[in-house]
């Protein structure tokens, strides 16, 4: 099982977008099985992919199993939660673990735990791996995507402690380069933290059999939303984008792979996962059948031009599908 975080401290750079439909991409064309984790308070991820009856039954009747109910028990005091559901998304072709917006709630508990953790307390140190523990729950599954929130909170702390790997999705801005400094540092500061605790623990028992190790490594990136056009049959971003955009392979050597792969240390040859134009009425169109981009068809409203949209998508969706098999050398 390969464990994935989508993850930027930028908002707005298309992460509920992407893991949605990558994560379907390799459900239904790579035979993947595929759980989804929606980890973001703001649960766009549940409002993407659940139809309208369910959504209801889970936010409006609060009927069914939530994201939150796995930390209710590390809240209360009294260990890891036994019994996980998760919820079978059709048209996506994955399972999926429901959000909830009370997760926010949870950033105290996390960020006071966080600092007895660092200090080798055995609670803070079990609190801080709630997610691991979630993971070892899911070996049934090829693949377990995280979505995320944009912060670089305790929660998402907990998280990309108990991952194996993490994409960063970007638009192609200023601010995403910059994005890019405080994740490189942020990440490096956490592992020296956590080793630190671990190293110091007063009771390693306490952590037996849970991933005790901040090993999460960079897996690549997507740039996405930029505005593009054709130049010799070629689609090309526009100038202004393509500017910021031949500048993020060295910000990423320098900012994320030089801090976190200690000098690509997996040996992947190419870190651009693949680039996603911007969507215009597919992105609507997609929420409102809650359909993976790919499979939308005239019943869903796609009518003439779009209909080149989407397979121009579906020619995108492979081929970053196609490297994340190969950056984690997963035989397809």
């Amino acid at each position: 099982m390969k464990s994935i975080a989508m993850f930027n401290n930028k908002g707005g750079v298309g992460k509920t977008t992407l893991v949605c439909n990558l994560a379907s991409y390799l459900a239904h064309n790579y035979g993947k099985k595929v759980l989804v984790i929606d980890a973001d308070p703001q649960c766009n991820t549940s409002v993407n992919v659940l139809p309208e009856k369910e959504f209801e039954n889970f936010y409006y009747k609060k009927k069914g199993f939530t994201i939150f109910e796995i930390l209710k028990p590390i809240q209360r005091g009294i260990g890891y939660i036994e019994n996980v559901e998760f919820y079978n998304i059709p048209h996506f072709k994955f399972d999926f673990l429901i959000g909830d917006p009370r997760l926010s709630l949870m950033e105290d508990l996390l960020s006071n735990d966080w600092k007895d953790a660092t200090s080798g307390d055995p609670r803070g140190l079990r609190t801080t791996l709630v997610f691991s523990d979630l993971l070892l729950k899911c070996e049934e599954y090829d693949f377990v995507f995280f979505d995320m929130g944009p912060s670089l909170g305790s929660l998402n702390r907990s998280i990309l402690l108990a991952c194996d790997y993490f994409i960063t999705p970007m638009s192609l801005d200023i601010f995403s380069l910059l994005a890019l400094e405080n994740i490189g540092a942020t990440l490096d500061t956490w592992r020296n933290r956590f080793n630190v605790g671990i190293n110091n623990s007063i009771d390693p028992d306490a952590l037996q059999g849970l991933n005790a190790n901040f090993s999460i490594k960079f897996l690549g990136y997507v740039t996405q939303q930029y505005t593009a056009k054709k130049s010799q049959g070629t689609r090309r971003p526009v100038r202004a984008f393509e500017e910021i955009l031949m500048k993020v392979p060295e910000t990423i050597e320098k900012e994320i792979i030089s801090k976190v792969n200690q000098n690509n240390c997996l040996n992947i040859k190419d870190y651009n996962l693949g680039t996603i134009p911007n969507l215009h009425s597919l992105l609507p169109l997609s929420q409102s059948a809650h359909k993976p981009i790919f499979s939308l068809n005239y019943q869903d409203g796609v009518v003439g031009a779009h209909f080149a949209k989407v397979d121009e998508f579906k020619d995108t969706i492979q081929g970053i599908a196609k490297h994340l098999l190969e950056n984690t050398e997963v035989l397809v």
